[in-house]
């Protein structure tokens, strides 16, 4: 079951699985509401979560916090 994008906290990293897309994130800092900056970990480039959900959830969607 994902997590809600409110639940999310800075500093801490995710794996988000959306549209057959596989990426583990980390939290830079929240923005506004449910938007965050965030670090891709494995390409180390920096997105806002609204660019990675702009074009909806699929059905595969699901984000949880890598331990």
């Amino acid at each position: 079951m994902a997590i809600a994008l409110d639940n999310l906290r800075v500093g801490r990293r995710y794996l988000l699985i959306n549209q057959g897309e596989v990426r583990k994130l980390e939290i830079i800092t929240r923005l506004q509401g449910d938007n965050f900056k965030v670090k891709d970990l494995d390409t180390l480039e920096l997105y806002t979560l609204e660019e990675l959900l702009q074009w909806g959830r699929g059905k595969d969607y699901d984000l949880d916090e890598i331990r």
